[in-house]
């Protein structure tokens, strides 16, 4: 069998990988940088996103070399890198500006539009910004390994400014539903950029760790559609076309994890979701994953998610007027991994990207 690499993934994988993709740990801002001025972003454990709604300007991601902004500019950072916006007013003087630090804390009341403002004239440059997380389990990370910026430009009938507008506005407003809204808005704007790269002539999906290999991919797939089918190293070596040793060491390399346990981690992802939805059994569930034995189960369930399954059942089910600080505790420790830097004011007041007025919101505070 050939242990060489494909340079194309099938578009059905594509189609499941995009269906099965969950976006969650959203967190979004106004971003608004006027000339002479620099927004600076410390680094952050999770991926960051940034749109240019309207103005010019230009992006750094590390170390890497600027990144002009137009309208419509959409930009994936990866982890763990700094990132600033810089709106110069001369060439050449991005040392003279004057610099705004992003500041996190949390406890920002219901009701506000998130902002960063860096300058006290009109804005030059006009961003949505945030972070965000997009896995197929608990660490399996598409963004985690992306070794350089994605870039791409987009045109105003694409829709991204509308979507993340209105993911701004469900975080703003922080009625029933917000975090179900805010997820299919992020993650239909992640699918448009994933689609782009069909067509586009930089070839930068081939950045992602876990699709740069396709039959690698397609066995990963497969696991993703079908994680309670009886799948065995053997088997899945035979749907990527590979010797079981060339296998394995190419999915470690693609994944940092033996196929047995990422197995393990998207059977525990499809059980968490179910345990929520509350229609089966715990033992029904156990047998839709792929576990014969109850104990197996929850031993399996323990290990990704520090609680057995009937403790996140329970949880799951607590109205949040009665619950809401030991549930959003415990969804945090069964969700977040990485530390979110929740977004404040900074800078001084400026036009506005959206009103939280007209959708029943509050005015920011000055």
């Amino acid at each position: 069998m050939a242990n060489r690499p494909n340079r194309q993934m099938s578009r059905s994988d594509l189609e499941i990988l995009m269906a099965t993709l969950e976006v969650n740990e959203i967190s979004l801002a106004e971003c608004l940088v006027s000339p002479g001025w620099r927004l600076s972003f410390p680094a952050s454990d999770l991926p960051a996103i940034h749109y240019n709604l309207a103005g010019t300007g230009q992006m750094v991601v590390g170390a890497a070399p600027a990144i002009p902004l137009g309208p419509h500019t959409l930009i994936i950072a990866p982890p763990r890198l700094p990132v600033r916006i810089d709106v110069t007013i001369d060439q050449g003087m991005a040392s003279a500006l004057r610099v705004v630090e992003a500041r996190w804390q949390s406890g920002d009341p219901r009701g506000t539009v998130q902002r960063f403002v860096a300058g006290d004239i009109e804005p030059m440059a006009m961003l949505i910004c945030g972070y965000f997380r997009a896995s197929y389990g608990r660490s399996i990370d598409l963004f985690a390994k992306l070794p350089s910026p994605i870039v791409e430009r987009f045109e105003s009938a694409d829709d991204l400014e509308h979507k993340l507008k209105s993911a701004l506005v469900e975080m703003s407003a922080q009625q029933v539903g917000m975090g179900a809204m805010t997820t299919a808005l992020l993650k239909q704007v992640l699918v448009t950029l994933l689609r782009r790269s069909l067509s586009s002539t930089d070839l930068w999906l081939e950045r992602f760790a876990m699709l740069s290999d396709p039959q690698i991919a397609r066995a990963f797939v497969d696991m993703v559609a079908r994680p309670g089918a009886p799948h065995s190293v053997l088997t899945l070596s035979e749907t990527a076309g590979l010797s079981r040793s060339a296998f394995m060491a190419r999915f470690a390399g693609a994944f940092g994890s033996s196929p047995m346990v990422v197995l393990r981690q998207l059977r525990m992802r499809r059980a968490a979701n179910m345990l929520a939805a509350n229609i089966l059994s715990i033992e029904q569930i156990a047998h839709a994953v792929g576990y014969t034995s109850r104990s197996s189960f929850f031993r399996a369930f323990r290990q990704i998610y520090g609680h057995d399954p009937s403790d996140y059942r329970a949880a799951a089910r607590r109205p949040p007027d009665k619950w809401l600080g030991k549930r959003e505790q415990f969804r945090r420790d069964l969700h977040r991994p990485y530390p979110i830097p929740d977004l404040v004011h900074v800078g001084s007041d400026a036009r506005q990207i959206v009103d939280p007025r007209v959708h029943g919101g509050k005015e920011p505070r000055p």
